[in-house]
């Protein structure tokens, strides 16, 4: 079979043998809002057309591709929701003659007050991740939207989403502290500074301006403001979450390495999950499907 983590800005597929067993992986930066006029199925080809052609008639997808801005949107699945109800809630695809195509629904879960929050494409990851995760664990899985997974007995119960990715390129890029950032280069000092100002009084919106601040007064060198302002806002998400028992950690390698740091620095125990995640997740949910 073939699985598809297909998202808002890139394209990643996997084939996998009939036992599970990851034999090839690909990725591309052909994510759905690339996709011209909406031709999902021609796009699909292009990508896994020669998989296909080598007798592959099983494609499950996930991710962003299942929204109101992808190919066809699947309804979202209230939590607390397991294998069974992400299975049921499968959307079939009849575009691909001769091709059995499902795309996976997203996930819907409420906070203390009611305020509903939404995933698309983690639950695959989860569903991969089960069998190296304890009976009741934090899933943290940092990116542009950074998702914090609480799941216990192979059950997602809820979720909060953090905009850390979207907010950190936003301060560094378009307010006045774009003026004065100089690269990106990882500087651990300044980002584990960054991460120990985050637990101060203050609040992240003083805390952001302090780093013009301590630029200007000589206090912070231009070419480790990025990484005291990543430090920053992973910080503040880190403490918003009050997180006190070991989180599991799931993504990018260049991300987790920034939340393993800031995790261990706020001694919170850290468990990485093997990365095929997503690719095991798909084979699960199409094996649910049958």
């Amino acid at each position: 079979m073939i699985g598809v983590d297909w998202g808002t800005s890139s394209f990643r597929a996997y084939r996998l043998a009939k036992n599970g067993r990851l034999l090839e992986t690909r990725e591309s930066a052909r994510g759905i809002t690339t996709v011209e006029g909406g031709d999902f199925a021609a796009t699909l080809k292009a990508e896994i057309g020669d998989w296909l052609s080598r007798g592959e008639d099983r494609v499950m997808l996930s991710g962003m591709i299942g929204s109101r801005q992808g190919w066809i949107e699947a309804p979202y699945v209230d939590c607390p929701a397991g294998l069974e109800d992400i299975a049921r809630a499968t959307v079939p695809l009849d575009a691909l003659p001769g091709i059995k195509a499902s795309i996976a629904p997203g996930l819907r879960s409420r906070d203390d007050f009611g305020v509903p929050d939404l995933l698309r494409g983690e639950e695959t990851q989860i569903l991969g991740a089960l069998k190296d995760l304890p009976p009741w664990v934090v899933v943290l899985l940092p990116g542009t939207h950074c998702k914090h997974i609480e799941v216990a007995g192979g059950r997602i119960l809820r979720f909060k989403t953090y905009m850390t990715g979207e907010i950190f390129a936003a301060l560094k890029d378009h307010t006045i502290l774009a003026r004065t950032v100089a690269g990106e280069a990882p500087d651990d000092g300044a980002f584990l500074d960054g991460v120990r100002r985050a637990a101060s009084e203050g609040g992240l919106l003083h805390h952001v301006f302090g780093v013009r601040a301590r630029y200007l007064v000589g206090e912070l060198a231009a070419s480790a403001q990025a990484s005291y302002l990543s430090g920053l806002v992973i910080g503040h998400e880190l403490a918003a979450a009050g997180l006190e028992s070991e989180v599991a950690l799931i993504g990018a390698p260049n991300l987790l390495r920034l939340y393993d740091l800031a995790l261990r620095e706020l001694d919170i125990p850290v468990r990485n999950v093997r990365p095929d995640a997503a690719a095991r997740g798909l084979y699960a949910i199409a094996q649910a499907v049958g």
